[in-house]
């Protein structure tokens, strides 16, 4: 095709794993990040489904089981650390996958991966968009302009870039619930068994092995649209203090913690619905198009397979037009199918009342029996979910053979 200098705005999942693709199929591309390096920090992601076979068909998967984080499954407790549930690793789709990593981890795989054939602008980022005939021109924070055939958003939720493409067209859909994640020091109470805690009051606490001799900690609760992910590092901590004081269980020890830790996400979990995912010679991939929100636990999966199809769809046709109508139509309804969340997510999960918090772990328990996972296998391959392979991906590789 006649397009064939990319730039990429970000340097997480989505867009490397787009320039990957994309230099093999002969792009030219460039990376531009706002963090001045990799952003190893996070928690742990899934690669199931249509991203494991991307991941095998890029040579990262072995990487990806070495970076494990040994999370055998998840254990729901009580104030008094007894065991109320248990979903062992693979057994749940609502527990531990396969494929568990740091999102911190992955990131640095697939920069390994591409670092070599792709130019990395750090500490940098677009501020201005101005297409012409023949490309679009692009204007950087530090003061510089170049050229290029397609811009291509692929940073996150809050998406600076996007805005400049798309303006106010999509929506981020706040689902009223906050979360934030942590790292924390490991204690002796941390074992690889991922451990959820719930509160009285629509709270839960959730704790989580890591593959570095830390703990990855979350406090998640329920709220109406407060804005406290504009509030300052020492506001939101605050805010924290305030929450999960009387939590009980691990509360007092993560909020300890928190004294010294500059790395706090705390944000509303969100959705992003956007009606068009291209205007112009400009696109959007990954969360910043279509965030399911955590909740859906696929997040990073539809990352890599936004930005698989989109790669394709740009080798496939020389005509960037016809590839990105091409990308939207193989991809939103896979999309749509993993933004549906179960009827009642995320408030059966964050039960208000001690008697809803006993409700909940024998639903869980249930959901754990042998029995009830034995019966459930036997209806796995009729009944697939969006999780597991209900697209099917073009094999785009062959064609440029």
């Amino acid at each position: 095709m006649n397009q064939r200098k990319i730039l990429i705005s970000g340097a997480s999942i989505a867009g490397p794993t787009l320039a990957f693709w994309l230099n093999r199929f002969g792009f030219t591309t460039t990376i531009v990040e706002r963090a001045d390096s990799l952003r190893l920090g996070g928690q742990n992601i899934d690669v199931k489904g249509a991203a494991q076979k991307i991941a095998q068909l890029m040579g990262i998967e072995d990487e990806i089981r070495a970076a494990d984080t040994g999370e055998l499954g998840v254990r729901f407790v009580d104030k008094n650390e007894i065991t109320k549930a248990e979903l062992p690793k693979g057994e749940s789709e609502i527990g531990t996958s396969e494929l568990e990593i740091l999102r911190g981890d992955l990131a640095q795989i697939l920069y390994n991966h591409t670092k070599d054939d792709v130019e990395y602008l750090f500490g940098n980022q677009i501020v201005r968009l101005k297409e012409f005939e023949n490309g679009v021109k692009v204007s950087f924070q530090n003061g510089e302009e170049r050229d290029f055939d397609l811009v291509i958003c692929a940073d996150g939720i809050r998406s600076r870039t996007r805005s400049l493409i798309f303006g106010d067209e999509p929506v981020v859909r706040f689902l009223n619930l906050y979360v934030s994640y942590f790292t924390i020091p490991k204690t002796p109470s941390d074992s690889r068994w991922a451990r959820w805690y719930n509160a009285t009051g629509s709270r839960v606490i959730f704790i989580r092995p890591d593959n570095v001799g830390t703990a990855r900690a979350s406090f998640s609760f329920l709220s109406e649209p407060k804005g406290y992910e504009l509030l300052s590092l020492a506001e939101q901590k605050e805010i924290l203090r305030q929450k999960f004081a009387d939590a009980g269980w691990e509360a007092t020890r993560i909020l300890a913690a928190l004294d010294n830790d500059t790395e706090i996400y705390f944000d509303g979990i969100s959705q992003v619905i956007a009606p068009n995912w291209s205007k112009g010679r400009c696109a959007m991939t990954g969360d910043a198009a279509f965030c399911p929100s955590p909740l859906s636990g696929m997040g990073a999966s539809l990352s890599m397979v936004g930005a698989y199809i989109l790669a394709g769809e740009l080798s496939r046709h020389s005509d960037y037009k016809q590839a990105f109508a091409a990308y939207e139509k193989l991809l939103r309804p896979y999309v749509n199918e993993i933004q549906k969340l179960p009827p009642g997510v995320p408030h059966l999960a964050h039960p208000k009342s001690q008697l809803g918090i006993s409700i909940f772990n024998t639903v869980i328990n249930i959901i754990s029996s042998k029995m009830v996972r034995k019966i459930a296998s036997l209806f796995a391959n009729k009944n697939k979910s969006s999780t597991d392979d209900s697209i099917v991906l073009p094999e785009y590789w062959k064609e440029v053979i």
